[in-house]
C-alpha cells in the first residue's frame, strides 16, 4: 500500500486552507498514493491555545461542508482519505472527529477522539466533549484502519483494542509542538517520546503505525505565552517500530510504500496477541489499583 501523509503548516484562512490540502491530496494521488492521511483539525489554525466561545463558530456538522468538500475531492482522486475535524454535533455539544472517506467519496466511518487533554496551550476540553464511539477500526478498500486522534497516541489500550478489532494500520492525526521556554534538550525528549510511545504501539501489536503533525509557528491569540512551534516530524513506522519514513519540520507530501504482507509475518514471529495472560487483566479497568 502506498500511503500519503500531508505535513502543513496552517493559516487562519479556512478556504485557502482546504484549497492547499486539496491540491495536496491530488498531488499525491498523481504520485500513486492508495491513502491519503491529513493531520488534525487541518481546516484551521490549532484554536485550542485559548478559551474562547467565538471558536465554536469553526465546528460544523458531520455530514457538512467539509465532508462534502473532501468526499468529492477523494472521489475524484479516487483514494481513501483520512480527515479531522471539529464536528458540531448538537447545541454545546462538540468533538474532535475523524472522518474517513471511501475511493466515491462516501463516508466509511468517523471517531471522536476519546482523550482529551487540558494543558497550557492545549485547552481541549474547553472546546470537545470525550468521544462516545469506542474504539473500533473502520473497514475501508484498502483495509481495516484503526483510527485515533492525537493525545490518543500516549495510550496502548486504545491501540490495543483497535488490534483485537482486526486493525491493520493504526493512524493518528495529530497537532503537537514545542513551547518556547523549553530547553532545545527537553524539545528533544519530547519528540523522542512522542514518536517511542507510537513505535511501542506498532510493535506491541504488530502493525504499522502513521503519525502525521502539523508543522510551522503559531501565535497565542491571547498573548500569555509565545505559541506553540509545531514540530512536525510526521512518520511511519513498520511492525516492528523500524523507521519506514519521517518528515522534517517543514511542509511535506511523505509518501511511503508499507507491504502488509510482511506485517502478517511479523505477527507469526512475535505472536504477542496469542501469549496475552487476559485473565489477569481485570486490574485494568480501574483508575488506580492500591
Amino acid at each position: 500500500m502506498k500511503i500519503a501523509l500531508i505535513q502543513q503548516a496552517k493559516t487562519a484562512d479556512v478556504e485557502q486552507n482546504k484549497k492547499d490540502l486539496a491540491d495536496a491530496i491530488r498531488k499525491a494521488a498523481k504520485q500513486g498514493a492508495n491513502l491519503v492521511v491529513l493531520q488534525e483539525l487541518h481546516n484551521s489554525l490549532y484554536f485550542c491555545q485559548t478559551e474562547d466561545t467565538s471558536l465554536f463558530d469553526l465546528a460544523e456538522p458531520i455530514p457538512g461542508p467539509s465532508t462534502e468538500f473532501f468526499g468529492k475531492v477523494a472521489a475524484e482522486c479516487g483514494i481513501v482519505l483520512v480527515c479531522s475535524l471539529f464536528e458540531r454535533r448538537a447545541p454545546g455539544l462538540y468533538h474532535n472527529t475523524a472522518v474517513v472517506f471511501e475511493k466515491d467519496g462516501t463516508i466509511a466511518g468517523k471517531y471522536r477522539k476519546m482523550h482529551i487533554p487540558d494543558d497550557p496551550a492545549y485547552y481541549e476540553k474547553f472546546y470537545f466533549t470525550p468521544g462516545d464511539l469506542g474504539f473500533h477500526p473502520i473497514q475501508t478498500s484498502v483495509g481495516c484502519l484503526g483510527v485515533q486522534v492525537c493525545w490518543d497516541q500516549w495510550y496502548p489500550e486504545g491501540a490495543r483494542l483497535m488490534a483485537l478489532q482486526g486493525a491493520e494500520l493504526l493512524i493518528y492525526p495529530t497537532a503537537i509542538g514545542w513551547e518556547s521556554s523549553d530547553t532545545a534538550e527537553e524539545q528533544q525528549r519530547q519528540l523522542g517520546a512522542w514518536q517511542t510511545v507510537q513505535r511501542g504501539h506498532a510493535v506491541a501489536n504488530g502493525l504499522p503505525v502513521v503519525a502525521v503533525n502539523r508543522c510551522g509557528w503559531e501565535p497565542d491569540p491571547s498573548g500569555q505565552t509565545k505559541g506553540i512551534q509545531f514540530w512536525g516530524h510526521s512518520f511511519v513506522a513498520g511492525p516492528q517500530g523500524e523507521f519506514l519514513a519521517e518528515a522534517g519540520t517543514e511542509p511535506e507530501i511523505l509518501l511511503v510504500d508499507v507491504d502488509m504482507k510482511r506485517c502478517e509475518n511479523v505477527r507469526r514471529w512475535w505472536p504477542f496477541l496469542r501469549d496475552r495472560r487476559i485473565e489477569e487483566f481485570n486490574g485494568l479497568t480501574k483508575r488506580f489499583i492500591d
